[in-house]
């Protein structure tokens, strides 16, 4: 694999090629026209070509000098792009911040966590991709993302587990269902009631599939959808239970338009927190996002809740 070539002979040739002249060059970059000389002879050297002719006093380019010249500008520009970067970083309150979430999160926990976010880091630009616990494991280990609010992935040695809070999934039923009024879930009519579950993809759908199985019940017929608003429209219409945790449905169960009934005698907890890779050192702006998640997430272990991720 040949060396890349020299920035600095490259930035000399750049100035040269404009100015034609091996004197004028060296004042401009405020070296010695040997150094200069040297530098080019060292740099068609390096390429394996001549790159300069003399016509008279002025130096022109050669053939190849002219396509070396397309090349140099755009590394020349590159790199100049590159130190602009990196000095707008090293600003204090400049940066980027790339999150990670199911869309329950995005809905009812994000927004006020971003709003604060904001007012601490004016100058930070911050994208969200919504997503299940494995779109956001994979965004992370692809590098894509810097920080994931998810459920705990299980066994994904590269990335660390920051939890926030947990919570328990429970029945969700219309007040019309016949464990309403029971206030509980017959376990001999588990089997036989029509589902409606979050997409089979997500962490949550093995969660209680692994649950049931454990309990030595199969569930009847589940409609899978992908969003946890229809869900909850169509329970509430009477067309089946879901399995949620309760703070996704925490204003329809306030109103009355749903009810929260535990699975029986085990409970179904998850563990939510932020993931990142493990080893790396957060910034100061990615640790005040896990503070601020901390905060906006202190009282949910006390109320089990949860996200149909």
């Amino acid at each position: 694999m040949n060396a890349p070539l020299d920035s600095r002979q490259l930035l000399m040739f750049c100035v040269l090629s404009r100015t034609g002249s091996f004197t004028q060059t060296a004042r401009e970059l405020r070296l010695t026209q040997s150094a200069v000389s040297h530098a080019m002879k060292a740099l068609e050297g390096d390429v394996g070509c001549r790159l300069l002719d003399k016509m008279g006093k002025k130096v022109v380019l050669t053939q190849a000098g002219e396509q070396l010249l397309h090349h140099a500008g755009r590394i020349l520009e590159e790199m100049h792009l590159a130190r602009e970067s990196l000095a707008r970083l090293g600003k204090w309150g400049r940066g980027r911040l790339r999150l990670g979430a199911s869309t329950s999160v995005c809905q009812h926990i994000l927004p006020t966590v971003i709003r604060d976010f904001k007012a601490k880091f004016p100058g930070h630009t911050v994208t969200l991709e919504p997503g299940d616990t494995p779109a956001a494991v994979s965004a992370l280990l692809r590098q894509r993302m810097d920080l994931a609010f998810a459920l705990e992935p299980g066994n994904e040695p590269q990335l660390e587990f920051r939890q926030l809070f947990s919570d328990e999934l429970q029945f969700i039923v219309a007040p019309t269902h016949p464990w309403t009024r029971a206030g509980r879930a017959e376990r001999d009519q588990v089997p036989r009631q029509n589902y409606i579950l979050y997409s089979k993809s997500s962490l949550t759908f093995r969660l209680i599939d692994r649950y049931w199985r454990q309990e030595r019940l199969a569930l009847n017929t589940v409609m899978e959808l992908g969003s946890m608003e229809a869900i909850k429209e169509l329970v509430k219409l009477g067309l089946g239970v879901s399995i949620l945790a309760p703070w996704i449905a925490k204003k329809e169960i306030e109103e009355g338009s749903l009810v929260a009934l535990p699975l029986g005698r085990r409970k179904l907890e998850r563990r939510w927190g932020i993931l990142h890779w493990r080893g790396r050192r957060l910034t100061l702006a990615e640790e005040t996002f896990v503070g601020l998640c901390q905060a906006a997430c202190a009282g949910f272990s006390a109320k089990p809740a949860g996200s149909g991720e």
